[in-house]
């Protein structure tokens, strides 16, 4: 099977002259040096553990993995596109050279280069099929495409040919699968907090939820993490008792009681475990008017109202807003 390669030409296409010119891919991250000189990729991030040192680590890996991929994955005859913005289509080329190192060609700030023979006609955007533009649409500087290599090279043999309508059962599977993946690298990041961090995060709901909200110092707490109040005295009903359990296994029956016999004993009792609970626990929950909130709610919680969510507690928790088709 051929493979294909999407290459973004810059931040801000400003490299599709120069390669159209050049007959060049090329990506940047100069800081690095000549990748051939590395013989793993781990001796490559610890350069760029020095050379990006201000830079956060996961931005780090992603920059070594893309130069390491377009320098020792990227071989002659394999196929690569890139996206010019203005003019809303694909380039499409062949390799004719793997990877070279040179500052002199082309843009200097991208001094790893392949050579490329680029074709004449392109294709446009609004041709591809709806999945194919959600793939393609990627961030990154440099990943495989080759799922959609067929759909490009009919677009160029048969440049004319009309766009399937967009299958709107099609595309709402897609936003959908794009939604439940941004949730569950949320509750990754949830996960990885500690148990003083998620006992903050909980406080910081019910903050943005209005209202006050004591969270117990660390150390024993006597059964009760969090106590939210709808009045700043604390005299006003209902008054919710909390306790957080931030751990692997889940929550028992045993646990919800000794939520229950905590004080206030009158207050609503609300219980978060990432966790989970077991079977016994919801039993005794529900009988008792117990809230349970496990990993996937709470995370569903934390997006909803993450805009009011104290400043200090999103610290621990930064998210990034993301916008979809209706």
């Amino acid at each position: 099977m051929k493979r294909w390669w999407m290459i973004r030409a810059g931040d801000d296409n400003e490299l599709i002259p120069v390669w159209k010119e050049h007959g060049i891919a090329s990506v940047g991250w100069p800081k690095l040096g000549n990748p051939i000189q590395y013989r793993t990729k781990d001796e490559m991030v610890a350069k760029s553990n020095i050379v990006f040192a201000e830079s956060k680590p996961n931005s780090r890996r992603s920059w070594v993995n893309q130069v390491w991929r377009f320098s020792r994955e990227v071989k002659k005859n394999d196929r690569v596109i890139t996206y010019n913005k203005e003019k809303r289509d694909y380039m499409v080329g062949t390799v004719l050279e793997s990877h070279f190192y040179d500052e002199s060609v082309g843009n200097p700030a991208y001094p790893n280069n392949i050579k490329v023979d680029w074709e004449e006609i392109t294709v446009e955007r609004d041709s591809l099929s709806q999945a194919a533009k959600n793939s393609l649409g990627s961030v990154l500087t440099v990943f495989r495409v080759d799922e959609w290599g067929n759909e490009i090279e009919n677009l160029i043999e048969h440049p004319f040919t009309d766009p399937e309508p967009i299958d709107e059962v099609e595309e709402k599977e897609i936003i959908e699968d794009l939604v439940s993946k941004a949730l569950v690298m949320v509750q990754d990041k949830v996960d990885k907090l500690d148990p003083w961090q998620m006992q903050e995060l909980v406080g910081g709901l019910l903050q943005a939820m209005e209202y006050n909200v004591q969270v117990s110092p660390k150390g024993p707490d006597g059964g009760v993490d969090v106590l939210a109040y709808k009045d700043a005295f604390g005299f006003e009903k209902p008054i919710i008792k909390v306790q957080v359990k931030h751990r692997k296994s889940s929550a028992g029956a045993p646990e919800i009681q000794q939520l229950l016999g905590a004080n206030p004993i009158d207050a609503n009792s609300l219980f978060v475990s990432t966790g989970g609970f077991t079977s016994h626990a919801e039993a005794v929950a529900k009988h008792n008017s117990v809230r349970l909130v496990d990993l996937e709610e709470l995370v569903d919680l934390v997006v909803k109202w993450y805009d009011n969510i104290p400043d200090d507690v999103r610290a621990s928790l930064p998210l990034q807003k993301m916008y979809l088709p209706e």
